[in-house]
């Protein structure tokens, strides 16, 4: 396996390697229903809702509309509402109070 570590030196098959990725972060994040979003917002500064902004604002830069609901099942592989209704806990209140430092963070 050759080691890449100059940015000039990646090949063509990069975007691809990132679609991969992106594929198998969808996947991990819909197959561990038990992380919370408010969990992933405390600790990294985005969660699934994120995720899905950010991919319509990837379709519609490249000229494609999309909605928030298809992009966000995209993401969670279902409605969302369905999504909320079957896994999302109620935040505590330690998770709401995390939640205002972690977005000073992030901000």
């Amino acid at each position: 396996m050759t080691q890449r570590t100059e940015t000039s030196d990646i090949p063509s098959e990069k975007t691809e390697w990132e679609a991969a990725t992106f594929r198998r972060l969808v996947a991990h994040l819909q197959e561990r229903t038990d992380v919370q979003n408010i969990d992933m917002m405390n600790l990294t500064g985005f969660c699934r809702n994120c995720l899905s902004r950010w991919y319509r604002e990837a379709a519609q830069a490249r000229g494609t509309e999309l909605s928030d609901v298809d992009a966000r099942v995209a993401v969670y592989g279902m409605p969302y509402d369905a999504w909320k209704a079957r896994y999302q806990n109620e935040a505590t209140p330690a998770q709401q109070a995390q939640f205002v430092e972690a977005i000073k963070q992030h901000e």
